[in-house]
């Protein structure tokens, strides 16, 4: 009887390969439908933490009469990243190539159908779930030079920096270049997303100059309420982001989405009490700031510390970056003009570094190489940091500058005075955000 029963489940299976072949390819092939589900979740997360969720979070903080320019941009580098990801974009990052650089051999997607399969899932989702990443990255500099650049010069821009800055140093990390080889940790993009970012969002905002009344006028957000919803939308949707890294709903995914969770906590309240002590008084936008630091700093690590390495990294994410704020505004006064240097460069560093003293090999509070294998280990790793930190600073230094020089020479990068005065939503678009 017992033996009948337990036949039950294998003659069940032998009949429904026999019935649905297809089952016992997919099984064959190595897909796996969980892991598909998990990535195709985690792909419509991460384009949500840019549409809308990053719209509306820089929406917000910019003034009334620029609020539909930035929203715009938002939407115009998803459509341009989406369509040079798929010409070439993906096949550079990601196809062979050499150390550098990838090569044409899946330009327009040749040679991937529905069948072709990368490790568990097929290449077609993880094409996409990297071109939300792409699609992120420079949006994410939009914020540098918010309420100042042409429209036009932010869509070449856009354009250029992607194939020249992005897709390289993503070909570096992820796509078997030469810091992938070399060992570096970066789990979900603090070198390939945060750093690139943030440095370029610096260069832009020096090489335009600051805003008209910078700093001696005070530009304040024009609504807290869209920022805060915006923000409300980055977290959740920072779960795909870091959790989809893994590629596989497995103990990894869930790991990273736990201490990505735990980072933005403790970055929004160390930045909160932070303001408290300094200022006397907590705000939602240093909250909602602070919880962005966090969320970038562990972005590299997510894969590699537990949960008590990621409160040390939330708190550090808020001390340092909001010193980097406060610094860059105040001392240096630059005007990057929604901070993404001090959030997201900053953190993007800070995190990459601690990815190399954190990673953890149990889950206890100070689970780390350099506390669980010896200094040697992780002054090892530490140097692998470093070089990836240094190497992608540099090069999209570099290259930003040359790509924002020439577009300024051949059209302009910044609109003219009155236009500013104006707002970018009229004179741009002839459009208002808001017709009460």
């Amino acid at each position: 009887m017992q033996f009948k029963y337990a036949m039950k489940p294998v003659v069940l299976m032998g009949l429904m390969s026999g019935l649905f072949p297809e089952v016992s390819l997919a099984a064959e092939d190595g897909i796996s439908g969980a892991d598909t589900a998990w990535i195709m979740a985690s792909t419509a997360l991460v384009l949500f933490m840019t549409l809308p969720g990053l719209a509306l979070f820089y929406a917000g903080l910019v003034r009334s009469k620029n609020v539909l320019s930035v929203l715009m941009q938002c939407f115009a580098v998803a459509g341009v990243s989406t369509f040079l990801w798929l010409v070439a974009g993906y096949s550079l990052a990601f196809g062979e190539g050499n150390s550098w650089i990838g090569d044409f051999s899946k330009v327009m997607m040749a040679g991937i159908d529905r069948e072709t399969l990368s490790g568990t899932i097929p290449e077609s989702l993880f094409m996409m779930f990297q071109m939300t990443f792409a699609i992120i990255t420079p949006a994410l500099i939009v914020g540098g030079f918010a309420e100042r650049m042409k429209f036009s010069a932010m869509l070449i821009f856009s354009a250029f920096w992607l194939m020249l800055v992005y897709v390289p140093v993503t070909h570096w990390v992820w796509g078997g270049g030469w810091l992938g080889e070399m060992g570096l940790y970066d789990f979900a993009g603090g070198t390939v997303v945060h750093i690139t970012a943030g440095v370029a969002a610096i260069v832009a905002a020096i090489v335009m100059g600051p805003r008209k009344g910078f700093p001696e006028t005070a530009m304040m957000p024009h609504n807290m309420t869209m920022t805060i919803a915006g923000a409300g939308m980055l977290w959740v949707g920072w779960f795909g982001f870091n959790g989809g890294s893994a590629l596989a709903a497995d103990g990894n995914a869930s790991m990273a989405i736990l201490v990505t969770h735990i980072s933005a906590a403790m970055g929004t309240m160390t930045w909160l009490f932070i303001e408290w002590y300094r200022f006397g008084k907590p705000s939602a936008l240093g909250a909602v700031t602070g919880m962005v630091a966090g969320l970038g700093t562990i972005t590299p690590a997510s894969g590699f510390v537990g949960p008590g390495g990621a409160m040390v990294i939330g708190v550090l994410a808020g001390i340092v970056c909001f010193s980097a704020t406060q610094y860059i505004k105040r001392v240096l006064k630059i005007d990057d003009s929604l901070d993404v240097f001090p959030v997201h460069g900053v953190g993007g560093i800070l995190g990459t570094l601690l990815a190399g003293v954190f990673s953890a090999t149990s889950l206890g509070v100070f689970s780390g190489y350099g506390f669980a294998e010896g200094i040697d280990s992780m002054s090892g790793q530490l140097g692998v940091q470093l070089t990836g930190v240094v190497a992608t600073l540099v090069f999209t230094v570099v290259v930003t500058y040359v790509i924002l020089k020439l577009i300024d020479a051949v059209i302009g990068l910044r609109v003219d005075e009155e236009d500013e005065i104006q707002g970018l939503d009229i004179s741009l678009h002839e459009e208002r955000g808001y017709d009460l």
